[in-house]
């Protein structure tokens, strides 16, 4: 399998998205659009894309921050989903497949930063990618926006702060708003780039310091992505 990330921001780093793809063996490219990397031309050699967060929305000019083309990466998921391949996005990601499948980001009820459990839906509960999640999993977050839902879209999990936690889009199509994928190397990134930010937002009820984010375990729900992933390359797979 050939996996490609889109990634926006050095301190958001794929994380346990690289463990699993150098665990199981796949080749991984990138379009490290902060460091001005381009995107794809082609899908032909892409089996997933995977498209991370960033501090960006899909709203975001190209004057208010040169190195991200909203409108090209949203033509690049609406492609990759239209032709059947996979897209998993993560927080901007997630929203970005929304806008690109005509359904524009919203601004989430609560910021929510640090780990906090999400439900599933009785759709959730259902599904075959994601019944091993249980009815609660304690995950990661770090946003203020959430995705649009377009017409057929079915919400996966919910936390008390967001509505929208874990979107389907399709079969093949999911978009995670929050951080399945966070590792202690990853909260060190993201520490050192929001410290100020952290600092001031300490009244809020879902937003957790520094010295809290640092004492999570990320591994158990880095497991349960492994799974979800998995399931839908053998999904993919068998098409």
């Amino acid at each position: 399998m050939k996996v490609h990330f889109i990634v926006h921001e050095a301190f958001e780093a794929p994380g346990a998205y690289e463990t699993w793809v150098r665990e199981r063996g796949y080749a991984a490219t990138y379009s490290r659009v902060y460091a001005h990397e381009p995107l794809p031309r082609s899908i032909a050699d892409i089996d997933l894309l995977v498209v991370m967060g960033g501090p960006q929305s899909p709203s975001t000019t190209r004057e208010e921050c040169p190195h991200f083309d909203a409108a090209a990466e949203q033509a690049l998921i609406a492609a990759c989903a239209a032709a059947g391949k996979a897209v998993v996005g993560v927080c901007l990601g997630a929203q970005l497949i929304g806008a690109a499948l005509g359904a524009p980001h919203a601004h989430s009820p609560e910021k929510e930063i640090g780990k906090f459990p999400v439900m599933l839906t009785a759709e959730g509960q259902a599904s075959g990618k994601f019944a091993h999640f249980g009815d609660v999993l304690e995950t990661g977050h770090w946003h203020s926006d959430m995705p649009g839902l377009t017409d057929d879209a079915k919400v996966i999990a919910y936390s008390e702060g967001c509505p929208r936690q874990i979107i389907e889009y399709g079969n093949l199509v999911y978009g995670f708003q929050c951080h399945i994928e966070f590792t202690p190397e990853v909260i060190e990134l993201l520490i050192a780039a929001s410290e100020t930010e952290l600092a001031a937002l300490e009244s809020h009820r879902f937003v957790q310091p520094p010295a809290v984010l640092r004492s999570h375990d990320w591994q158990a729900m880095n497991d349960k992505l492994f799974v979800f992933l998995d399931r839908l390359m053998q999904a993919y797979a068998s098409r």
